[in-house]
């Protein structure tokens, strides 16, 4: 890219996953084996929720200012991992039934303070749908963040310090997608009643660790060059979703094997890299990243990359608000 962008891409085709969905089963049946469910996630979760609860028992007593350091370099990993789970368990590949996999992003999301596991989805299904289409796809940016952060590293550093925030406000302009269910409501009730016992038994500074772990662990942190790395044009000006195969796949689980993800939505995390081997040609022609450390940098001081550069739609296609992303085993059982 020669100079910033200072509008959105628009893209008049349709998102190329369900394209590639529908050429890798013509060619490869046999991922049908790779579209499991993972419990052995849930143990994962349950692992990083206790971790995180026994750090934060540690460092109940100790000064407040104790927990930046301790939630940056630890916190913020097992924070990172539990959204992880929660992802899973939004796509219900965790467990077979719809409330198990409920009950686990619930349990993921302790850690995180806020009750945003089902909101989120509600919102991330959608996504999958409806790629860059503005009012539905939460992931994309709004004009007015674009525009307020435009190409300036100290826009992007703050923007991402507070990402947490403008994704939050992003979910209001998707009026279509905004609901609140009994799930949503077990996660707020679970959820408080989850910080009051922290407050509680362990005081206000282990839940400052917590809630400390959860805003880096999606900001202004290496693990934070995710949100760029998955769908920001920094490596092409055409190649809407990227993946990353990096050692951090080992912490996200493998979420950074992002456009299979989006090509398989019914394929868990561990059977991702089994499906880049199973189907080659179609992985290895694209580019993707090896390192968010690299990519972190890159995106707050190149000054070619802005929150412009991302591909959108104007048209929402033939998909319904009911279409649930799982194309992969639809085509599969038709």
């Amino acid at each position: 890219m020669a100079t910033a962008p200072t509008t959105f891409t628009v893209a008049t085709a349709t998102e190329p996953h369900r394209v590639r969905t529908r050429q890798i089963v013509r060619a490869h049946p046999e991922v049908k084996q790779l579209m499991t469910r993972n419990p052995a996630t849930f143990l994962i979760g349950v692992g990083c929720v206790a971790a995180q609860v026994l750090i934060a028992y540690f460092l109940r007593d100790q000064a407040w200012y104790w927990t930046i350091p301790a939630a940056y370099l630890v916190g913020a990993f097992f924070s990172h991992t539990l959204f992880v789970v929660i992802h899973e368990a939004a796509h219900n590949l965790v467990f077979k039934g719809l409330w198990k996999n409920v009950a686990t992003g619930i349990l993921a999301n302790f850690p995180s303070i806020f009750p945003t596991a089902i909101s989120f989805k509600n919102f991330h299904i959608k996504h999958h749908v409806f790629q860059g289409v503005h009012e539905l796809d939460a992931d994309l940016p709004d004009w007015y963040e674009a525009k307020l952060i435009k190409n300036y590293s100290i826009g992007k550093a703050i923007w991402l310090f507070f990402f947490p925030v403008f994704q939050l406000i992003r979910t209001i302009r998707c009026r279509e997608i905004a609901t609140v269910d009994r799930y949503v409501a077990a996660n707020i009730v679970a959820q408080i009643a989850f910080d009051v016992a922290i407050v509680y038994f362990f005081g206000w500074t282990a839940l400052l660790y917590l809630f400390l772990s959860f805003w880096f662990s999606v900001g202004l942190h290496p693990l934070g060059a995710r949100w760029i790395q998955e769908h920001y044009l920094t490596l092409s000006d055409s190649q809407e979703t990227y993946s990353y195969y990096g050692r951090l796949n080992g912490v996200n689980l493998n979420v950074g094997f992002h456009n299979e993800h989006h090509d398989m939505p019914s394929i868990p995390w561990n059977n991702l890299p089994k499906l880049k081997q199973v189907a080659p040609e179609f992985y290895e022609p694209l580019l993707a990243h090896t390192s968010y450390t690299k990519l972190f940098f890159q995106f707050l001081f190149d000054q070619e990359i802005s929150l412009y550069s991302r591909i959108m739609r104007k048209e929402r296609g033939t998909a319904t608000l009911k279409d649930q992303s799982v194309p992969d085993k639809d085509l599969l059982v038709a």
